[in-house]
C-alpha cells in the first residue's frame, strides 16, 4: 500500500492518475495549501522540500513527478506505462524532464515568483512572462505531437499523465488551448479516459 501526499490543482494529478492506470493500491492525503500544511512540522518529516508529490514506500518516501511516475510504472510493468526498450523509455525521460524543468517552472512564475525575487517590480515582470513562455512551450509541444496519437505516438504511456496535467493550467496561464489543435485533442483524450476522471472526482471530494 502506497500513500500519496496532494494537493488538488497540484502536479500530484499526474502521480494520482498514474496510480489508478497501475491498478496500485493507494491511499490519498490532501494537504491544504491554503492552511500552509505542506510547510507543517509533520508533512516536512516526509518530504523536507515542502511540496507535492510525495509518495511514501515500504522503502521510503519519493518526491519530484518523474521519479515517482517512473517508479509507478515499472512496479506495474503489464501495464506499460513506459516503453521496454531503453532509447523509448528516454524518450519518455526526456519528455517528462522538460515538463518538470521548464514547462512547470514557466507556470510557477506566475504564482510563486517569490521563489526567484524579491523586488515586486522584478515579480511583476515574470508574471507578466507566463502566457509567452507557456505558449512558447506549448508551440514546441504542438510540433511533437502526432495527429490522433499519444506523446510517444501509439502507445500511451506516464508522459501523457504529466502533460494533461499542464494542459489543464493552459486557461489560468492566459494560453487558449485552441491555438494547438493537436494538444486540445490529447486534453480531449485524456479527459475522457476513466483513470482521469476518478482521480479528478476523488480529489474534489477529498
Amino acid at each position: 500500500m502506497y500513500t500519496l501526499f496532494f494537493s488538488p490543482g497540484a502536479c500530484s494529478l499526474a502521480s494520482h492518475i498514474a496510480l489508478i492506470e497501475a491498478g496500485l493500491s493507494f491511499e490519498l492525503k490532501r494537504l491544504k495549501f491554503a492552511e500552509n500544511e505542506q510547510r507543517s512540522p509533520d508533512f516536512l518529516k516526509v518530504n523536507p522540500k515542502g511540496r507535492v508529490p510525495a509518495l511514501v514506500t515500504d522503502q521510503g518516501t519519493l518526491s519530484e513527478s518523474p521519479a515517482i511516475l517512473t517508479f509507478i510504472a515499472q512496479m506495474a510493468p503489464e501495464k506499460k506505462l513506459v516503453p521496454a526498450d531503453p532509447f523509448g523509455l528516454a524518450r519518455v525521460q526526456a519528455f517528462n524532464s522538460f515538463i518538470a524543468s521548464t514547462v512547470h517552472v514557466n507556470h510557477a512564475h506566475g504564482r510563486r515568483a517569490s521563489r526567484w525575487a524579491d523586488e515586486p517590480g522584478s515579480i511583476e515582470d515574470m508574471k507578466r512572462k507566463v502566457p509567452a513562455t507557456m505558449r512558447d512551450c506549448f508551440q514546441l509541444i504542438e510540433a511533437d505531437l502526432q495527429d490522433g496519437s499519444w506523446v510517444m505516438g501509439g502507445e500511451f504511456t506516464i508522459a501523457d499523465i504529466y502533460l494533461f496535467v499542464m494542459e489543464t493550467w493552459l486557461a489560468g496561464d492566459g494560453v487558449d488551448i485552441n491555438e494547438f489543435p493537436k494538444v486540445k485533442a490529447h486534453f480531449e483524450r485524456m479527459s475522457a479516459r476513466a483513470s482521469v476522471q476518478k482521480a479528478l472526482a476523488d480529489e474534489a471530494a477529498a
